[in-house]
């Protein structure tokens, strides 16, 4: 642990020497947009997403309705959001807004009760959301493991069990076979790398060993997809921690990376000098670190995204690039101490990904993270739903939409934000974005 951990701090110090000595002196940025910006092409995916077991409500027995019921500290699940009972009236919200993806997960704990089992009434829930999905418009986006396991898998060990790999295929491979048919994008494991954090940080993973089990659950899948449907599209997403990125998923990168037909990206904060990357790198392995800023004091840097979408532009020349999760938290809906509201940061953000594609990045999508507010892994407290919903007051769990609806909606339909847009939120110095590439290669702000 002492070598790994000195690695770490030479990581640490590698980026802030190397912002020190080239923020003063950085490369030429590329181009302004004095000529105006331009929209997104008609083909652009925009989406929303959701997760099953954060929005579903009515769980069964998993990894995580343990956890919930052995940490007092966490707010009871009960429902949450019941998109269980109101898949139809969310879908059509998402449709109404003019996306064209709406991401779902597909629950492996409430398919396979039991081993070798496979609830055929829980499959016809799935099919009636997918086939809603479809109805409406939309593309679906499927989720295969978005941290939830069957009970009995964690009885068996959860990511330890010598079978996890073999048990994780047969339900994920009776998805395939399910919903091939509607050309689904696909995700196989949501942000593999913060999945290992949880699930080490509840004692049901050895972070090396599920790093090399999750590769061959996602590699495997990846190939039985392209069997199915040889045209298939297909990610795992990456949750972009800035300043640290190559060190915290390049070496998941690495071993997935020749099987991704698009690059999924999750982008919610900058780089914070008050977390150092110490503490990022010791939560992706697991390690006991002091708990940081709660999620709506992170810091937001909507033109980190640009830098995000670089990293990979760089990674994967010419390969698609898909905002998979982009949102906003805020405490229990209040407004936020900086006074930023959803729909600013939404077009701020927007901004940078058109940015981004005037730049030349392969950019196809972007999904709001998320249609409702749902349970953010412990807590309800955390918003970031388009529409909010006071999930431990409201009986009705009534959707109720935020300042950001009509903005997405307006957003939508014009392709972006205009060509002379200016973000509310001034480009922060380069090393609170995502150092040393954000001093490095800057991008020139707006003028």
């Amino acid at each position: 642990m002492r070598t790994r951990l000195r690695r770490y701090c030479v990581a640490s110090l590698t980026v802030l020497v190397s912002t020190v000595l080239f923020c003063s002196n950085s490369a030429a940025a590329p181009r302004s947009t004095a000529g105006g910006l331009p929209p997104v092409d008609p083909g652009f995916l925009w989406g929303v997403a959701a997760s099953g077991f954060q929005s579903e409500g009515h769980a069964p027995d998993s990894n995580w309705t343990r956890y919930i019921a052995a940490n007092p500290a966490y707010d009871r699940l009960g429902n949450s959001v019941d998109f269980y009972s109101r898949y139809e009236s969310d879908i059509r919200l998402a449709a109404d807004l003019g996306v064209r993806v709406f991401r779902i997960g597909i629950e492996w704990a409430r398919l396979q009760p039991a081993p070798g089992v496979w609830d055929e009434g829980a499959f016809r829930f799935y099919d009636s959301v997918v086939a809603s999905i479809v109805r409406a418009g939309m593309r679906p986006m499927i989720t295969l493991d978005h941290w939830v396991y069957p009970g009995w898998i964690a009885d068996r060990g959860g990511w330890r069990s010598p079978t996890i790999v073999d048990d994780w295929l047969a339900n994920m491979r009776s998805v395939v076979d399910r919903y091939a048919a509607h050309d689904p994008l696909w995700v196989t494991v949501n942000e593999p790398v913060a999945y290992i954090s949880h699930e080490t940080g509840h004692g049901s993973a050895d972070a090396p060993q599920m790093l090399d089990r999750i590769t061959q659950a996602h590699n495997s899948i990846y190939d039985y997809i392209h069997q199915v449907r040889p045209n298939a599209q297909v990610t795992a997403n990456v949750g972009y921690v800035a300043g640290a990125e190559a060190q915290i998923n390049g070496p998941l990168i690495d071993r997935i990376g020749a099987r991704l037909d698009y690059v999924g990206i999750d982008y919610y904060w900058g780089y914070d000098p008050a977390r150092p990357i110490i503490e990022s790198l010791g939560r992706a392995v697991g390690s006991a670190v002091p708990p940081g800023p709660a999620i709506w004091d992170l810091p937001i840097r909507p033109e980190g995204i640009y830098f995000a979408l670089r990293h990979y532009a760089d990674r994967f020349p010419g390969k698609p690039l898909y905002i998979v999760e982009n949102g906003m938290a805020t405490d229990n809906g209040l407004p936020r101490a900086d006074g930023y509201t959803r729909s600013a940061h939404l077009q701020d953000t927007v901004y940078w990904i058109q940015r981004a594609k005037a730049d030349g990045m392969n950019v196809i999508g972007y999904n709001y993270w998320s249609i409702t507010d749902n349970y953010e892994w412990g807590s309800f407290r955390p918003r970031f739903g388009l529409y909010t919903v006071d999930t431990t007051t409201d009986p009705s769990l009534t959707r109720r939409p935020t300042d950001a609806v009509a903005t997405y909606t307006g957003t939508i339909a014009a392709g972006g934000v205009p060509g002379d847009y200016r973000p509310t939120h001034a480009p922060a110095p380069c090393f609170l974005v995502d150092p040393p590439a954000s001093c490095l290669r800057p991008v020139a702000g707006p003028r």
